[in-house]
């Protein structure tokens, strides 16, 4: 059931990252680049990303429900029949979400990024109250609180090179990382920060970016988180 949930609900974000890419305080779109309006009531945000005239566009949908599929069924296999299971499966299209904007246009929206800690502290709390679950609670609302404060403290020693979306989407990873402990917490926070280097060696050797480029932090925080869950299932 975890492929065909990946694949579903990362086909459903599709139309959300088209409308999300968009600079700051610029509006959500709401019309495809040929100026017709999206298909579906209302605009809505859910579905795939075509307009009235049938055109396709956006992030390349069978990218998206490839990766949604792996780290879903990859969730699966690894954390096993755990309550935490059903959150993280819940929490992967969002993170998928994130990281196709992130890479669109260097952005991580508010609208995405608060509920997602909301997502992950709520859920997280039904989880630690059923049996079997594999971390706690109360760890994970205290990563929250620290990784928060010290991606704000990043941030204000090197605003250039370490983006506010960035600091906003640190308590939902502080979340789901602090489940399983402050070890792993700190794995997962490296993990990311690594990926993110790893990524920034890459495209500079590629000479697509210069060593004062900015390039997209947040997929690789979420990789990083997903390495961390992993990990932290494993663990126990």
């Amino acid at each position: 059931m975890a492929i065909p949930w990946g694949v579903g609900t990362s086909l459903l974000v599709s139309r959300a990252a088209y409308r999300l890419s968009v600079p700051l305080e610029e509006p959500w779109r709401t019309l495809c680049p040929a100026g017709h309006r999206l298909d579906g009531i209302g605009n809505g945000w859910l579905g795939r990303a075509r307009c009235t005239e049938g055109d396709a566009f956006g992030p390349r949908t069978p990218v998206i429900a490839l990766v949604g599929s792996v780290v879903c069924a990859v969730l699966a296999a690894v954390v096993g029949a755990r309550p935490e299971l059903l959150v993280w499966l819940l929490l992967a299209p969002i993170a998928v979400l994130l990281a196709a904007v992130d890479f669109a246009v260097h952005r991580l929206p508010d609208v995405v990024t608060l509920p997602l800690t909301v997502s992950a502290i709520v859920g997280l709390a039904g989880a630690s109250l059923l049996p079997g679950a594999g971390g706690s609670w109360r760890t994970a609302v205290l990563g929250s609180l620290t990784l928060g404060a010290c991606y704000v403290v990043l941030f204000l020693i090197n605003p250039r090179g370490f983006g506010f979306g960035d600091v906003k989407l640190a308590p939902a990873l502080g979340t789901v990382l602090g489940w399983y402990g402050w070890g792993i917490l700190l794995i997962g926070t490296f993990a990311g920060f690594l990926f993110g280097a790893l990524h920034g060696l890459g495209l500079i050797l590629a000479r697509r970016a210069g060593r004062k480029t900015a390039i997209p932090f947040g997929p690789s925080l979420l990789a990083g988180a997903f390495v961390g869950i992993l990990l932290g299932s494993r663990t126990l």
